[in-house]
């Protein structure tokens, strides 16, 4: 097995054992690949270490079985793998901003982290493929591989909720403010612009393609299309939210700036700001 099939199998036995207490160990053992090697390719591939991925996994679960259960709050801890409610609220108030109580009184559930689903998904190797790419703006056609990319990148939007996001997306793809960039049959990178605002509304590229250059490629023709705007702004995380699995670094690695704290949807966020 390659690299990428090794963390495809990892991903299969986490999924299938969501509701035990499983680790780095466990994980390796199970897929009989050394936890080192498994560790370095894991967090190379997904972009976040196997531990954040089965907690935030776990995390999401729970908080599904929350809104949509009759299970008491113990229950749920255990079954997310902790040994006490407390560990367990804890964690969950520190990713989801809010207690598992009040999480349940809301009634609304949202993922903090959605199954990566790589087995059909071309190997990011471009010197084993020629396929070619191509950046332009989306259609209706491009709707079913937009959402099948915005459900793998759901961790870095907090409170998404998929059929509001369509009804944006189709707005933007009647105004043209809707870029996509595709390899084959599949979307590695998204963007949503706002030419009333100079602002990005979303921003998504494929985890195994993060570090080909393509939110610089969107984020160049976003700039291109926007052009009587000075600055163009994006929110994402504020400093230190443990929900963050890098979205903010990235973008101040590509040239964002700090600018004011903002609350979307009841989520602490920041906007940044990249002059034009």
């Amino acid at each position: 097995m390659n690299s990428l099939d090794n963390v495809v199998a990892a991903i299969g036995y986490i999924e299938n054992h969501l509701t035990e207490k499983i680790d780095l160990d466990t994980v390796a053992s199970a897929v009989h690949y050394s936890k080192y090697h498994l560790h370095r390719i894991f967090t190379e591939i997904v972009g976040m270490t196997i531990h954040d991925y089965i907690q935030r996994r776990q995390l999401t679960e729970a908080a599904k079985l929350l809104v949509f259960s009759g299970k008491n709050i113990m229950e749920i801890a255990l079954l997310a793998g902790y040994t006490s409610q407390q560990a367990f609220t804890n964690i969950f108030k520190a990713m989801y901003k809010q207690s598992p109580l009040q999480f349940r009184r809301n009634e609304v559930f949202y993922p903090l982290q959605l199954e990566y689903k790589f087995d059909s998904h071309p190997d990011p190797n471009l010197k084993k493929r020629k396929l070619k790419r191509d950046l332009r703006f989306a259609t209706e056609l491009d709707i079913p591989r937009w959402m099948e990319l915005v459900r793998l990148v759901i961790d870095g939007f907090p409170n998404l909720v998929e059929e509001l996001h369509i009804k944006a997306l189709n707005q933007c793809i009647l105004e043209r403010s809707a870029l996509i960039m595709t390899e084959g049959s599949f979307a590695i990178g998204i963007m949503m612009i706002s030419y009333s605002t100079g602002s990005i509304d979303f921003l998504g590229v494929h985890p195994l393609f993060r570090k080909q250059g393509i939110t610089k490629a969107l984020l160049d023709r976003a700039i291109s299309e926007l052009l009587e705007h000075k600055n163009i702004t994006i929110t994402t995380f504020r400093e230190g939210d443990k929900a963050d699995t890098g979205y903010r670094k990235a973008l101040k690695e590509l040239g964002f700036a700090e600018a004011e704290l903002l609350t979307e949807f009841g989520y602490p966020t920041q906007k940044m700001i990249i002059s034009n």
